[in-house]
């Protein structure tokens, strides 16, 4: 398989015309090596438009997918980075690539070895993975300039909305199948927070979130 050929293909008859027009972004997909990060089974679908199976229930988003979140947080080289739902650590890739650090934060005992077995391979040395429960937030060293939530989320728990500095972005799928919105949050003050909708789709539900009574916003 010419992964090159694959991997331009996926950006210019994938990616962009899904409106991801960002340069930084499609540069960004080209360079990170997604086919190292695919279970070896699955190789052959890297650069497809699928969810590919991870196991535990878990998939890698679309490629789409990851493009457009990665065009709606405009991301810094300052930031520092919480991203909950490590599945194969390529999107982890991605925002360390910009970013100052990420840490990421897996449930799957077996998930987050791979993770970071993909990761070290790589050569990706500023995202540190960790395995637990991040359903509600991770407080160590937050608050965070950017969260992201890579499963579904009935709704927003406000623990986790506290863990986002003043001007800080979390991207997140909010709702239940058959529509989930892909969810920008931006913190505007100590008690305010503008959301925009970015695009419909679903995804796995993040496990042992709250039940919709558990949650505010």
């Amino acid at each position: 398989m010419n992964f090159e050929r694959a991997r331009f293909n996926m950006v210019e008859q994938q990616i962009r015309p899904w409106d991801v027009l960002d340069m930084d972004v499609l540069d960004l997909l080209m360079t990170v090596k997604r086919e190292e990060f695919v279970p070896p089974a699955h190789k052959t679908l890297a650069f497809a438009d699928v969810e590919i199976p991870l196991g535990h229930g878990q998939t890698m988003l679309k490629p789409v997918v990851e493009g457009r979140i990665l065009q709606a947080l405009p991301l810094k080289r300052s930031d520092s980075v919480l991203e909950i739902g490590t599945g194969s650590g390529y999107f982890a890739a991605l925002l360390a690539a910009r970013t100052d650090w990420v840490r990421s934060i897996e449930i799957q005992p077996e998930l987050a070895k791979f993770a970071a077995d993909n990761l070290n391979r790589t050569g990706v040395e500023n995202v540190i993975v960790e395995e637990g429960d991040a359903a509600r937030g991770w407080s160590c060293r937050a608050p965070y300039d950017v969260i992201v939530v890579s499963g579904g989320l009935p709704m927003m728990p406000q623990s986790l909305l506290d863990q986002l500095k003043v001007g800080g972005r979390m991207f997140a799928f909010v709702g239940e199948a058959p529509v989930m919105e892909a969810r920008l949050i931006t913190r505007v003050s100590e008690d305010q927070y503008q959301t925009e909708d970015v695009f419909e789709t679903v995804v796995p539900m993040l496990k042992n979130v709250q039940p919709k009574d558990g949650f505010r916003f």
